[in-house]
Order: structure tokens, then C-alpha cells, then sequence
């Protein structure tokens, strides 16, 4: 998927939100409730232990949350701030299971390749007056 769509995915989906959030190659989100030092250090650091799927384990666990004003998908793992989108051309079936199972093989492979395609560092955002 193009990383600019999935970058402009997570924005209107974390508009609410004054977190800061990571953005991996193939979908999977990172929400850093309370970022200490690099943003990308700290989510790598993350997904890195909670993103790969080790059958049997709480880690191929999965949830899938129909979207409300954006095609597609979020699917959710055993850590509440993994979070990966599926956009509605990517799996064939649109059941929840195969949705669900493509996009945890989306965090698999983001949690052992690792690659960071974005940042949004909410730090020191204040509201407007």
C-alpha cells in the first residue's frame, strides 16, 4: 500500500488524539501514550517484541474494528497501542477472519522488518486559544 494513503489514513483516524503515533511500512501503527526520548526508537523497541506472531501465543491473537468514514479496516493485537489498518482492496475476502488475518500478518511483518515510514511527534502541541 502507498505509505502517503496510509499516512493520511492514520491521520484522520488519530485526529482526536494528542498522542504521538509511528507509522510502519506495511500499516501498523504504533500510539505512544507518553513518548520518552525518539518517538521511532521507542516504537521500533515496541513492535519489535508485540508485533511478530507466534502461533498459539497471545501474540496471534487479533480483533477487527469496521471503520466509520474510511474504507477499510483496523486490526488490533495483544497490545491495545498496536494497531494495523487493511484497506478494503487488500484481502479478498472481507470477512473478519480474513481480514483479520491479513492484517496480522501485516503486523508480523512490520514487527521483523521494522522499517519506520513516518512520524507524527505530538509533543508540545498545545490546543489554539
Amino acid at each position: 500500500m502507498n505509505t502517503e494513503i496510509l499516512i493520511d489514513v492514520w491521520q484522520r483516524l488519530l485526529t482526536e488524539s494528542r498522542k504521538s503515533w509511528v507509522l510502519f511500512e506495511h500499516g501498523t501503527c504504533v500510539v505512544l501514550t507518553a513518548p520518552d526520548g525518539e518517538p521511532a526508537e521507542q516504537a521500533t523497541d515496541l513492535l519489535k517484541d508485540v508485533g511478530p506472531v507466534y502461533a498459539g501465543t497471545s501474540a496471534a491473537d487479533f480483533g477487527v474494528i469496521d471503520l466509520k468514514g474510511i474504507e477499510g479496516w483496523v486490526v488490533t493485537g495483544q497490545h491495545h497501542d498496536v494497531l494495523t489498518y487493511v484497506g478494503p482492496d487488500e484481502p479478498q475476502d472481507h470477512s473478519h477472519i480474513d481480514v483479520g488475518l491479513f492484517g496480522r500478518s501485516k503486523r508480523h511483518r512490520d514487527g521483523t522488518e521494522l522499517h519506520v515510514v513516518h512520524v507524527e511527534d505530538k509533543r508540545g502541541s498545545t490546543d489554539p486559544a
